[in-house]
């Protein structure tokens, strides 16, 4: 059931009287903050859109969104000190949501008419143009979820979700050799051939897709990030 839109900023509180979870949306000029500061308050969270150094390391958790070509998004971010600032909140396991651009700035490098541009790093693999007939992919579509997930509990197998892009990363490098350390929890979905389209790492998750767009799947979900902060 979904529920009416809280005031902006405005967390729709707990019925236990818990605080609710502080969150900022880190504002570097790409990115629907304000959809996303709407989204994470129906969720319950205390949200504000800031690129303050000081209020973005002392969150519960941080979301990155991001929309756009990676190369400028990376500018912008690195401008406003962001790529600082994700680097520092994982150094001590503070959680860190990437959105979209967003997620792929996460990764080594982003592909775009050519151009290579260094991202940030925090998983290898390069995010690169979709092959697929029809691109950008934009609309809905549905998800393959790991055994396991935390960000798509209580979720049907057949739940969709918004995407708009026409980059993606293809294919997953990363894994843990150590048994005793959990490897990456990574979701796919298809749109011509399989991307990455989630992963839950550590204090690091990411969506390609847009959970603030994506109606009750999407509440869900970001109700669900918030419930691990």
């Amino acid at each position: 059931m979904s529920t009416p839109d809280s005031p902006s900023g405005t967390p729709s509180g707990t019925s236990s009287g818990t605080p609710a979870k502080r969150v900022v949306v880190f504002d570097y000029g790409f990115g629907n903050v304000r959809s996303a500061e709407r989204a994470l308050a129906r969720a319950g969270a205390d949200v504000e859109i800031t690129r303050d150094y000081d209020k973005a390391m002392a969150a519960d958790g941080l979301l990155v969104p991001g929309v756009g070509a990676f190369a400028a998004c990376m500018k912008g971010l690195r401008d406003a000190r962001g790529d600082w600032i994700v680097g520092r909140r994982l150094a001590g396991g503070r959680p860190v949501l990437g959105i979209c651009v967003g997620m792929q700035i996460l990764f080594e490098r982003g592909i775009e008419h050519g151009v290579e541009t260094e991202g940030l790093d925090e998983w290898p693999g390069s995010v690169e143009p979709l092959q697929a007939d029809i691109v950008p992919h934009m609309g809905w579509n549905t998800v393959e979820a790991p055994a396991g997930t935390k960000l798509f509990a209580g979720l049907d197998a057949d739940a969709r979700f918004y995407f708009v892009h026409s980059y993606a990363v293809h294919d997953w490098a990363l894994e843990t050799a150590n048994p005793a350390m959990r490897s990456p929890l990574v979701t796919w979905s298809t749109h011509g051939k399989p991307f990455v389209a989630a992963v839950e790492n550590g204090a690091l998750w990411a969506t390609q897709f847009h959970p603030e767009k994506s109606g009750d799947a999407g509440a869900q979900l970001l109700t669900n990030w918030i419930g691990t902060l």
